[in-house]
């Protein structure tokens, strides 16, 4: 177990309760200060849930919409959310959180340990648990609602998230918080004078990676202020790069390329929080399958994702705002070959073409638009 860090509800605050802050560095890149709340006291009264999510950021994006519903159903409830240290920054502004745990994986299943000793002495009003640990059933809880075992019928994973409480049939759609921090920087990251197109040229697999060149050739003409350019719906928009600070070697080449004036440079620079705030204020949204393209959609930017040795079936990003678009190659095509080799491989989306992504884009944008107006 990384860490243990939460905060107290708001009745307390004002009986003088005192807070510790720490600082964790999260696996992906982004600094965390979160804060301890020592000696709170919580009416028995009080709903107290325990939401145990994925640790990888897009799984813990689809699952949100689950914890969302839960927020809006029980609004006078409190939250403790535990899931992966990567995930961990987007839960820091969950309303009613009263505790964060980040979970790092530990030989031996110790990081259940860990987590069990951190919340067995609590009684539980509802365990949800997507990761169908052993959780639910050695803590002392009212109801549990645990994830269904993976469907071989291939669903998209809100749907699957969406099972574990029966709301399948009309699944709640993934939700990001930012807090007002968060939206503070933002608008001095990203000023709100002029068109801004993102993008997300990373992923946490070179797999999935499309090449940086194609994405520059996709950047200059839809941005294009030339006449006759039928594609450049956004003209002399300018260029929010996004990424990890582990991914910038992948992103600099867009970076170096693009004019200073035009581009803003976010790689390694913002926490995932603060990232979807950033997002909130672009126009457009262009990227690999990644954490990244699942926060772009979530937070309600038009996106288009980027597909290749993936299934859009199950992991496209969500939204009516959004599309996606794959390689000519199928999966069985790219990764289902003698000499592939997971670890070693380099890009496989060279099968799609920037003609392609270029008329999905545009048909995105023109759908947005008609029914915008």
């Amino acid at each position: 177990m990384r860490s243990v860090f939460g905060r107290s509800c708001a009745p307390c605050e004002p009986k003088g309760i005192t807070w510790d802050e720490i600082v964790i560095q999260a696996s992906a890149g982004e600094t965390i200060i979160c804060r301890i709340v020592h000696q709170t006291r919580i009416s028995l009264r009080v709903m107290r849930i325990l939401f145990v999510g994925p640790s990888r950021i897009g799984d813990a994006v689809l699952a949100s919409g689950l914890l969302n519903h839960l927020i809006a159903q029980y609004p006078e409830a409190r939250f403790t959310v535990a899931c992966g240290v990567a995930a961990a920054p987007l839960f820091a502004a969950v309303p009613g959180l009263e505790q964060l745990i980040a979970m790092e994986k530990q030989p031996r299943a110790g990081h259940w340990w860990q987590l069990w000793k951190q919340v067995a002495g609590r009684r539980w009003s509802m365990v949800v648990d997507l990761r169908r640990s052993v959780i639910p059933w050695v803590v002392v809880t009212r109801r549990r609602a645990i994830a269904p075992p993976s469907s071989q019928n291939v669903e998209h994973a809100v749907v699957s998230f969406a099972r574990t409480l029966g709301l399948n049939a009309a699944p709640p759609s993934p939700r990001v918080w930012s807090g007002r921090s968060h939206l503070k920087s933002a608008a001095t990251l990203v000023p709100g004078d002029s068109p801004v197109l993102a993008i997300g040229p990373t992923a946490n697999w070179a797999g999935k990676t499309w090449r940086a060149e194609r994405f520059l050739d996709v950047i200059q003409r839809i941005t294009a202020q030339t006449p006759g350019e039928e594609k450049a719906f956004m003209p002399g928009a300018r260029i929010a790069v996004f990424g990890a600070a582990s991914e910038r070697e992948i992103a600099q080449p867009i970076i170096d390329a693009l004019p200073d004036d035009r581009c803003i440079d976010l790689v390694g620079q913002v926490d995932l929080p603060t990232a979807a705030a950033c997002l909130q204020r672009c126009a457009f949204y262009i990227g690999n399958d990644s954490g990244l393209m699942h926060i772009a959609a979530a937070s309600g930017v038009p996106t288009l994702g980027l597909f290749g040795p993936s299934l859009p079936e199950r992991y496209a990003p969500w939204g009516l705002n959004t599309a996606w678009v794959r390689t000519r190659k199928s999966l069985s095509e790219l990764v289902e070959t003698p000499n592939y080799d997971y670890d070693a491989t380099g890009t496989l989306m060279d099968s799609l073409s920037v003609e392609d992504v270029l008329l999905a884009a545009h048909d995105l944008w023109q759908r947005r638009v008609s029914e915008g107006a």
